[in-house]
């Protein structure tokens, strides 16, 4: 018997989303009434704080800006938006306000606060006068305005308060990005911004060490296990072809060996390929990634729109994202297919690059396989820290039972 609750891919069932939907919604709409509330209790505080901050600026000749009240205040109060929005937002991003910057907070959060009270105002005054409308209508009798409830008049109604309904909830979305922006410009204090940086970089540069002696030591077992093994096999075949009193068994030998040299120089160009392929530098990622598609046993489709050369270390990590991503693709994930798109953002400046400074270079590896990639596994996870190095962004989607979509973001500058 098949229930009422609808089963999706990813486990959850359709009645659990509204009802995530409905949770967000009511929270979110609670959210923005208490900040309507806490925007007023804002404003008396600066319009209060504004004469006690002129006295101590002339009676401490400019040496003090704000007084100690205030800035109590004041930081008390950013400090309890910050967890409002925590809690019916979402917002996780750590802030720490000093006094200047509590005020500076204040006086931009304000205008935002009484913008989603007046929304709210409007939306509450827009359900009463359509609840009156259908009372008129279809209860009392008493029409308002003495306009029946004729077919045209219901439609003419209906479309308007829909359209001024998706309005409304598309401003008070605004407004949420707008609280969450003014947070998180004034949360953050310079400092706490480079410190935050400078910790990223360090974590950045113990990545990069990792990977690089993870590459070294695959690099060794490459040719420890493959190439080496072959040497010592074909040295074998010529010291017992040397040895062999019969001519034809010697011959054989050789033949032996000579097939041997060839397996051996096959291990040795493949080696050399993965370390670093070399029409990377002469032809660039485009040629190179059209290499990778040749040497693959699936199907890969490559669709490439950057028009130019990227910097040399973009490109090098776009290559081995795409070539790792294969890899897995043919040898892990049952896929009969592989596609691969790259793209290019353009410059700050609007000027369309692929390549140049200040854009970016865009990655996209899909395969239709049976999914369920591990991110921290030893290829991705390098992969991961190879693109973190550039200060890109790495991303792995491979649900159960697929697809598997594997995406990188490299800025260009």
């Amino acid at each position: 018997m098949t229930g009422s609750a609808e089963t999706r891919a990813d486990g959850s069932t359709a009645s659990g989303g509204r009802r995530g939907f409905a949770t967000r919604l009511t929270r979110a709409s609670a959210g923005l009434v208490l900040g309507s509330f806490t925007a007023g209790a804002e404003m008396a505080l600066l319009v209060l704080a504004a004469p006690a901050m002129a006295c101590a600026f002339v009676f401490s000749r400019g040496r003090r800006t704000v007084p100690r009240v205030v800035a109590s205040g004041a930081v008390a109060a950013a400090r309890l938006e910050h967890r409002r929005l925590a809690a019916f937002f979402g917002h996780r991003e750590a802030a720490e306000y000093g006094p200047a910057r509590a005020l500076a907070y204040l006086v931009l959060r304000v205008p935002v606060g009484l913008l989603g009270g007046a929304i709210l105002i409007l939306i509450v005054y827009g359900a009463v006068v359509g609840a009156a409308l259908l009372a008129s209508w279809w209860i009392t009798g008493d029409h308002l305005d003495d306009i029946p409830p004729e077919p045209l008049i219901v439609l003419y109604v209906a479309v308007s308060g829909a359209i001024l309904l998706f309005i409304a909830v598309q401003g008070l979305a605004g407004v949420v990005a707008l609280e969450r922006k003014v947070a998180r410009r004034l949360g953050r204090s310079p400092l706490a911004e480079y410190e935050r940086r400078i910790e990223e970089l360090s974590v950045s540069r113990a990545e990069v060490v990792d990977a690089v002696d993870d590459e070294r030591r695959r690099i060794e077992r490459d040719l420890h296990d493959g190439v080496q093994q072959r040497l010592v096999a074909l040295g074998m075949l010529i010291g017992r072809a040397r040895r062999a009193g019969d001519g034809e068994r010697a011959r054989e030998l050789l033949r032996q060996a000579h097939e041997e040299s060839g397996r051996a120089l096959e291990d040795l160009r493949e080696v050399t390929w993965r370390v670093y392929p070399a029409a990377l530098d002469g032809e660039g990622l485009r040629a190179a990634l059209e290499t990778v598609a040749e040497r693959s046993p699936l199907p890969v489709a490559i669709d490439y729109e950057p028009s130019g050369r990227s910097p040399h270390a973009v490109e090098t990590a776009a290559y081995f994202v795409v070539c790792e991503a294969v890899t897995n693709a043919a040898k892990h994930s049952g896929a009969t297919r592989v596609a691969v798109r790259v793209t290019a953002t353009g410059t700050a400046d609007g000027e369309a690059s692929g390549a140049g400074r200040g854009g970016a270079i865009g990655v996209r590896i899909e395969d239709d396989g049976r999914g369920g990639a591990d991110p921290g596994g030893g290829g991705l996870a390098g992969l991961a820290r190879r693109v973190a190095a550039l200060d890109g962004t790495f991303t792995v989607d491979s649900p159960p039972g697929g697809p598997t979509v594997i995406a990188a973001e490299l800025p260009c500058g």
